[in-house]
């Protein structure tokens, strides 16, 4: 049977069952609007409604935008407070009744890319960032994933990173490409500085606009768009679930290749 993998994002939740070895969805995703307020009843509801679409999945990888730390959501910067501290894990598993995994969902797009997409086979350190509604953070080093980074919220200007240079900034205050590159760079420098990466993978929604901000973007490290888009947060909590079960697949194989 397959792993089902399911996104919670800021404005949808989605879903599908993943092909783990490949990286690759087996359906057509399922999305539903994520509910508003976005509390911990409301948002399992959401996910079960998407699970109910597909049959035949033994096991689910769920992403969460905040830290997730043994299955415990530690931080809610962008859904409901009651959230704090949700035994996420526990709720999703007794709703759905199969064995759940739950990771950040900025971690879970990261495994995808290092996985099946532009991080693939990339030694040394490697950073993931989503530019969406905040900017979420994976790091990897030589193909295994540091988690909860949470670099988004690094200060930039005096204020919270994502509060100035996120993709949702970027369309409240209306700003140009331009003024918004400026702001991206700010950050990328910033992050530059601390860690030093060999490569930045951007994602997110507006990664598939690249061609409209990467060229107004001057970094010394190299910096590639996330090829799997939209669909990188299902693989990659699908690829995790299959990692906390005990069959590794594909992940531990291009960690594998990749640390060499």
């Amino acid at each position: 049977m397959a792993t089902l993998g399911i996104d919670i994002g800021g404005s949808g939740v989605k879903g599908a069952p993943i092909d783990t070895v490949r990286g690759e969805l087996l359906a057509e995703r399922y999305r539903v609007p994520t509910p508003q307020p976005s509390d911990v009843t409301s948002v399992v509801e959401a996910v079960a409604e998407v699970a109910g679409q597909f049959d035949d999945f033994d096991r689910v990888g769920i992403t969460f935008p905040g830290v997730v730390v043994d299955g415990v959501t530690r931080t809610a910067a962008n859904v409901d407070k009651s959230w704090l501290d949700a035994p996420a894990a526990k709720l999703f598993g007794e709703r759905l009744g199969k064995p759940v995994t739950v990771l950040n969902d900025a971690d879970a797009a990261g495994v995808a890319e290092v996985a099946f997409g532009a991080g693939r086979d990339q030694r040394g350190l490697i950073m993931m960032l989503t530019f969406g509604t905040g900017i979420g953070s994976a790091l990897f080093l030589d193909g295994v994933l540091i988690p909860n980074t949470e670099l988004g919220h690094l200060e930039l200007d005096g204020k919270d990173a994502e509060l100035r240079a996120s993709d949702r900034a970027r369309e409240v205050e209306e700003m140009s490409w331009e003024k918004w590159a400026g702001r991206v760079e700010a950050y990328l420098r910033h992050v530059e500085m601390l860690l030093s990466p060999r490569l930045f993978i951007i994602g997110g929604g507006v990664s598939k606009k690249s061609d409209r901000f990467f060229p107004l973007i001057d970094i010394r490290t190299p910096m590639v768009p996330a090829t799997l888009l939209n669909n990188a947060g299902c693989i990659g909590a699908a690829v995790t679930a299959e990692q906390a079960s005990g069959d590794l697949g594909a992940i531990q194989t291009n960690a594998a290749t990749a640390s060499r």
